[in-house]
């Protein structure tokens, strides 16, 4: 049994680490605010832009169409853009965009296709590395960003664009966390070359000629779209990371407090204990007499 010292420095240690908890989940609301908003802005411009597509894509088929959107004409290579935090403390954040990458990249092997890495942020790389080592090609550290917009996400979408143009795959998709609510994050899995059309995106009736061509404004449209959809992700990603550190935090918080309680009766039934002892040794001591 430990004695009442350790008893005591064991409250004191759990007591000092609620305390950081506590100050960590009050961090993550404050920041949470911020990124939600901001994910939530966003959306609709995302969507737009997929609209846009749709119905310029509608009027282009075949062999002229770009390849963005048209394809390479195979499926044997595909690259998994995996976005994770640098951080951990956020529950199963992390961990559910790997397992749904790892996922993927186990059934397109099983298919007998070739799966390719690209890990935005440390942590998604930490899990994948264990299996997917040798599959990993580059990893980008958002530490080295004083603040995520729209010039990262371009300088992303860019280096996607340069191995797609190289050849190095056919197929590429994001795998990010869509926030939802702060105990609710959904983790997604987007197809981005060639470039998805949501099936029940609404298209316009009326006949449009387009000067320049459909081609030509697709050439400019589809990389812009990339990097929107990256964005997109990027600031989904921390809404939703920024939120499952609040809601991990404020159960450690729990914890810790539930914890201590514990440790508090144990510490103070050990106290009782000794003091009856005590009490019984002086007695008996008393009546040896």
């Amino acid at each position: 049994m430990p004695s009442l010292k350790d008893l005591r420095n064991r409250i004191a240690s759990v007591k000092a680490t609620q305390k950081i908890t506590k100050a960590m989940q009050m961090v993550a609301a404050a920041k949470l605010r911020r990124a939600q908003s901001a994910a939530e802005a966003a959306r609709p411009y995302a969507e737009r832009m997929e609209t846009v597509l749709a119905n310029l894509a509608s009027g282009i088929s075949g062999p002229g169409a770009p390849k963005l959107i048209g394809g390479t004409g195979s499926d044997k290579v595909h690259l998994l853009v995996v976005c994770t935090a640098e951080r951990g403390l956020c529950g199963a954040f992390n961990s559910s965009i790997a397992r749904l990458a790892r996922d993927k990249a186990l059934a397109l092997k099983a298919e007998g296709k070739t799966v390719k890495f690209i890990c935005v942020g440390k942590k998604g790389f930490d899990i994948l590395r264990r299996q997917f080592a040798a599959d990993i090609v580059e990893v980008i550290d958002l530490r080295a960003f004083k603040q995520l917009g729209f010039a990262n996400a371009e300088t992303i979408a860019q280096n996607i664009l340069a191995r797609f143009a190289a050849g190095e795959f056919d197929v590429a998709t994001l795998f990010f966390s869509k926030f939802k609510s702060v105990i609710s994050q959904i983790p997604t899995a987007q197809r981005i070359i060639p470039a998805e059309i949501p099936a029940g995106t609404k298209t316009m009736s009326a006949v449009y000629d387009y000067e320049p061509e459909e081609s030509e404004i697709l050439e400019t449209l589809l990389p812009r779209n990339l990097t929107v959809q990256v964005l997109r992700a990027i600031l989904e990603n921390a809404a939703s990371e920024q939120g499952a550190r609040m809601s991990a935090m404020d159960s450690a918080t729990r914890n810790a407090g539930e914890m201590i309680k514990k440790q508090t009766q144990l510490y103070n039934r050990s106290r009782q204990a000794m003091i009856t002892k005590e009490l019984i040794e002086i007695i008996s001591g008393a009546e040896a007499l």
